[in-house]
């Protein structure tokens, strides 16, 4: 079993593109994350009750989307690395069938604090899903 290492915050520089992380968007992923996160509206789990809303299908919510963008980020620095603020801002709907393509870069960093910025987005085919920051304070 390997363990995953946390980043110091001298070995990161500006500019440091995080490794692309592609998630398929499925039923189970987005049904699910509205159950675990207590979001029961029915255009998270009802592929009826989406339709009727004008949705093709069941869309993810923002719960899910910022579960998966914190996911991202601590593959990237690790278990250590503590979330000191998270700005995330929704585009395009996450459909079944669909993939998400995140990409992230370091555009701050702030050696007071050990903290780095995070310039991220999540694309699937029809755009941006998510746009933000995360701000990560590293050891």
């Amino acid at each position: 079993m390997t363990l995953m290492k946390t980043k110091q915050f001298e070995d990161v520089c500006m500019g440091d593109q995080l490794p692309a992380l592609e998630i398929p968007i499925t039923v189970a992923l987005i049904a699910g994350g509205a159950v675990a996160t207590r979001d029961y509206f029915p255009g998270h789990h009802d592929k009826d009750a989406a339709q009727e809303l004008g949705s093709p299908h069941i869309f993810m919510n923002i719960l899910t989307t910022s579960g998966l963008v914190q996911r991202f980020v601590e593959q990237w620095c690790g278990p250590e690395g503590r979330f000191a603020d998270l700005r995330i801002r929704l585009g395009a709907p996450n459909y079944p069938g669909d993939t998400m393509m995140f990409q992230g870069e370091v555009t701050a960093l702030d050696a007071s604090s050990r903290t780095a910025e995070v310039t991220l987005k999540g694309k699937n085919s029809m755009g941006n899903h998510v746009t933000g920051t995360v701000a990560v304070t590293l050891p």
